[in-house]
């Protein structure tokens, strides 16, 4: 054989030399985690917390302190399900975990909203020597609430609708007496709707943005909202999604019927309001609720769906992720440091509400926001929607 012969041999070991050459020192690209389908985090985490896979198991993961010093108080989460919800939380508890110096190791458990799976976790929790399990998430809470009330492990809510409305807590004022604290994403109704009356004095038309798949917003905010409501001589609209894989193409279609309804009684459109309630399905599509709403004011109970840009509700008025799962901390440690009994808590509710105003919105629709609304808000996005106060500061 000649060197003729081996001339692709020797090209094929020359491109395989130069390719060692060209990559020789890069790092290499690392896959994501097998649990990142269904949790995330803000990074600035890493600073004190560890995320680690559980072999075999995506659905799992287990969080440990970096920089912890002392016991490590062990701890379980259980989602239901992904959400950007849950990131903003999760952030946030660790962020108070890494502040008051509890050096916990924390199983994050996906039951994906199955009962069995769920039990599968109580158990986990239990066999794992847990002393606290948070719920995230209405639907955690209430399978927990059905399945766990008495149990041995106390349990707080985080990212939770209304208990009192779900019935179940007897009032806000009390503990419920279990092994449970409650906390809530709502404010009391009354109180909201004192705030959107002080916003439009002479309020027409409210139209409510729900997912009618979403049972908590629709027990604890929808339906009470729009029996208040009406009870003031407003007319209200009922726009509910069906189908949250397909709610855009949905709320295109609702929303425009629902301004053209408005025109009615309201024909310049200055006494009306959309309403979003806290489903995700809905507060998520904000950009097409945004682009059929003509100049109706889109408001919600939910302060992340204001945000820097256009994609943006005009104002929110509630209790936001983050301050609702500060709260929860707070619970939390003050179990795990023996200063409180779980069952003594009362309903933790935030107060005053979380208020966020995107300015660039309110030009759009040429808005003009009371000046009131403003001093208070803890969110404030300017005409160029870029964000100019934070957490009120």
């Amino acid at each position: 054989m000649n060197a003729v012969q081996h001339l692709p041999r020797i090209v094929a070991s020359c491109l395989f030399a130069v390719c060692l050459t060209l990559f020789a020192g890069q790092p290499a690209v690392s896959a994501e985690p097998a649990y990142a389908n269904w949790f995330r985090y803000e990074t600035e985490q890493e600073a004190h917390w560890k995320f680690n896979e559980v072999p075999g198991d995506e659905n799992q993961l287990v969080i440990t302190r970096t920089d912890g010093v002392g016991p490590v108080r062990k701890l379980f989460v259980l989602y239901p399900k992904p959400s950007s919800a849950y990131k903003v939380a999760i952030s946030k508890i660790l962020s108070v975990f890494a502040n008051k110096g509890v050096n916990a190791e924390i199983t994050v458990y996906n039951y994906k909203g199955d009962e069995q799976r769920g039990m599968d976790a109580i158990k986990l929790a239990e066999q794992s020597e847990s002393e606290l399990i948070f719920s995230m998430g209405s639907r955690s809470t209430a399978f927990l609430w059905d399945t766990y009330k008495g149990g041995a492990i106390p349990v707080i809510s985080v990212c939770s609708k209304d208990p009192v409305l779900l019935g179940q807590a007897e009032a806000y004022d009390q503990g419920s007496g279990t092994n449970f604290a409650f906390t809530s994403l709502n404010m009391p109704v009354e109180v909201q709707m004192a705030y959107i009356v002080d916003f439009m004095p002479d309020l027409r038309n409210f139209s409510i943005l729900v997912d009618s798949r979403n049972i908590s917003a629709v027990e604890t905010q929808a339906n009470p909202m729009a029996e208040l409501a009406r009870e003031k001589g407003i007319s209200v609209q009922m726009i509910s999604v069906e189908d949250p894989a397909n709610a855009a193409a949905e709320l295109e279609g609702l929303v425009s019927s629902a301004v053209t309804t408005m025109r009615k009684s309201d024909p310049l459109l200055e006494r009306s309001l959309f309403w979003i309630t806290g489903s995700t399905a809905v507060f998520r599509e904000i950009e097409t609720i945004n682009a059929n709403s003509d100049r109706v004011p889109v408001l919600s109970v939910v302060p992340e769906v204001v945000a820097e840009g256009p994609d943006s509700a005009v104002m929110s008025i509630g209790i936001s992720f983050e301050s609702n799962a500060h709260l929860a901390s707070l619970y939390a440690h003050s179990v795990l440091q023996r200063t409180a009994n779980i069952g003594d808590l009362d309903v933790g509710i935030v107060s005053p509400p979380d208020i966020a105003i995107n300015f660039l919105k309110a030009r759009e629709i040429g808005l003009e926001i009371p000046f009131s609304f403003i001093e208070s808000a803890s969110f404030i996005y300017g005409y160029d929607g870029e964000a100019v106060r934070s957490t009120g500061g």
